[in-house]
């Protein structure tokens, strides 16, 4: 297997479309059934795949339709789990009232927590006070286990942009954090996924009615993305479509019913969500 990591997966390969730096795929639907898809942003088109990425490689069919005629979708569900990283920012970790952990701080998200664009997040009857929090979403290509820092390129199939919502009163009382980040909506992600990114120093916002709550960069992460992927496949063998939250910056505060939140990251795109509450 070699430095521990387990390829289970198809390697990317495309027909007759050049592979270039940053591709961006999207996941969408024009009628009822979901499909994928590369963006052509000069056409303002996609270019249809055959099938799920991940699992079928980057092989075309021909067939383009006009982003204007297409419902995106969360670009990935994941088919095991979504696993957030805690107060990997030092100044979000400061106005919480916290300290930055010794090791990465570890939790889960299900995947039914996670909605695309435009999906509303519904905030429950049991919370009083729920947060945005922007983050960079890495989506992980292949089944692995024990994946050494310098190796995590060859397991990390692109990149999203995410919403870690938190019920942050929840989140004091519990004492642990699966009711708060782990109810149903609680995960957007969008709108596109991201393939040979250099995610060294991008921006990362979050805006509510169109105010900037939110802006930080990835450079200002406390562990870099290898390391994240390192530490948390030694706790869980990873599957291909697992999301890895990274961490959000400093700015986070409150949603409420009304209103709409944007989450941005360069070099990915931006997407936004309304807020409900359930009844």
């Amino acid at each position: 297997m070699g430095c521990a990591v387990r390829a289970e997966t198809a390697g990317r390969r495309t027909t007759g479309l050049a592979r270039v730096a940053s591709m961006r795929i999207a996941r969408f639907i024009t009628g009822e059934n979901p499909q994928y898809g590369i963006l052509d942003e000069e056409a303002e088109d996609l270019i249809a795949l055959r099938g799920d990425p991940i699992y079928g490689g980057l092989d075309t069919t021909g067939q383009r339709v006009p982003l204007d005629e297409v419902r995106l979708l969360s670009p990935v569900i994941p088919r095991s789990k979504v696993i957030g990283i805690g107060r990997n920012y030092a100044e979000h970790a400061t106005e919480l009232g916290n300290e930055v952990p010794e090791e990465p701080l570890v939790f889960l998200k299900p995947n039914t927590s996670v909605v695309g664009p435009d999906d509303p997040i519904v905030l429950p009857a049991w919370t009083n006070e729920v947060h945005h929090e922007a983050e960079l979403a890495v989506v992980i290509s292949r089944l692995c286990k024990f994946v050494p820092a310098e190796k995590a390129d060859d397991v990390i199939f692109g990149y999203t942009a995410a919403n870690d919502v938190t019920a942050r009163d929840v989140q004091a009382t519990d004492g642990q954090w699966t009711r708060a980040k782990g109810f149903d909506t609680s995960c957007p992600i969008g709108p596109y996924l991201a393939l040979d990114l250099d995610i060294s120093d991008l921006a990362v916002r979050a805006r509510v009615d169109g105010e900037l709550r939110q802006d930080g960069r990835t450079s200002q992460l406390v562990r870099s993305v290898p390391e994240l992927v390192a530490y948390v496949s030694s706790i869980f063998t990873l599957l291909p479509g697992d999301v890895i939250l990274t961490g959000t910056p400093a700015g986070v505060g409150p949603i409420d019913v009304g209103q709409r939140v944007e989450i941005e990251v360069e070099g990915i795109g931006s997407f936004s969500n309304p807020v409900l509450r359930r009844d």
